[in-house]
């Protein structure tokens, strides 16, 4: 895919992952919108692009249908087609299974799987006028091994997954292709606030900018799916093929202080 000149829209572009690709998407000369809670945030990001296009800017609540209608509304008077549509935005609560309560699942069920699921509905239409065009979602490892304490935020990604694997095989008769993005710990504001039950001493955290710049190399390649190299490509194939010497590792933890997990490094997003 050619990023230069290309129309793109990015969910929770305001920080973390889609901060620094929104910047990148930038540098490669695509043509923005940019997508949030908050107009502040956003406007920051836009100030860190490189002198070019201005960026769309468009605060909405994307788990709200009239938000993601506007959403869509703002993306049609801006664009004649869509090359891209980037499902960035998400939340973790990491609790105990015990502890995670209604709300908690309804708010990440709410923004990680129904609003990219209901977003990209909206701007089918306008991919299907862009040259190339494609959708990237923003996935986990946890989306493939599921660890204790993130059963409710393991659920919705795996969900993403499974969506992500849908629309690949059923937009693909109409040029649309699909990239599912399942980056591990990285260096953002959200790990902060599940700190508790992620044991960072020692893990190796993913700098968001480098973490861009492999999303930007995959979607220009038209990857069906990116993950980490490394040790996680040896979880994953154990994960698949023998989980239960996943089982055995992790249950042996599970009352460790802090709910420190024995593979940190998949403690992602």
């Amino acid at each position: 895919m050619r990023l230069e000149g290309s129309t793109v829209i990015v969910t929770g572009a305001g920080s973390g992952i889609g901060r620094a690709l929104s910047v990148e998407l930038a540098r490669a000369g695509a043509e923005l919108m940019l997508v949030g809670r908050r107009r502040d945030v956003l406007e920051e990001t836009r100030n860190l692009f490189p002198p070019g296009p201005d960026a769309e800017i468009v605060t909405a609540d994307l788990t709200l249908g009239a938000d993601r209608v506007r959403v869509r509304d703002r993306a049609m008077a801006a664009f004649s087609g869509l090359d891209l549509l980037v499902n960035n935005a998400g939340i973790m609560d990491a609790a105990t299974f015990a502890a995670t309560s209604d709300g908690m699942m309804e708010r990440m069920l709410a923004t990680n799987l129904m609003a990219p699921f209901a977003l990209t509905r909206e701007l089918l239409p306008l991919l299907q006028a862009g040259g190339a065009p494609r959708i990237v979602n923003m996935g986990s490892l946890l989306g493939d091994i599921a660890m204790p304490n993130f059963a409710g935020y393991a659920a919705t990604k795996f969900a993403l997954r499974g969506l992500s694997d849908a629309l690949r095989r059923e937009l693909k008769p109409m040029g649309i292709g699909v990239t599912y993005v399942a980056p591990r710990a990285t260096r953002t504001e959200g790990l902060d606030q599940i700190a508790h039950f992620v044991d960072t001493k020692g893990t190796k955290l993913d700098d968001p900018q480098l973490l861009a710049r492999r999303i930007v190399g995959a979607i220009e390649r038209g990857r069906r799916y990116l993950y980490p190299s490394g040790a996680e490509r040896l979880f994953l194939l154990v994960q698949r093929f023998a989980p239960a010497l996943i089982d055995r590792s992790v249950s042996t933890r599970t009352q460790e202080p802090q709910g420190q997990s024995p593979i940190p490094q998949i403690s992602s997003r």
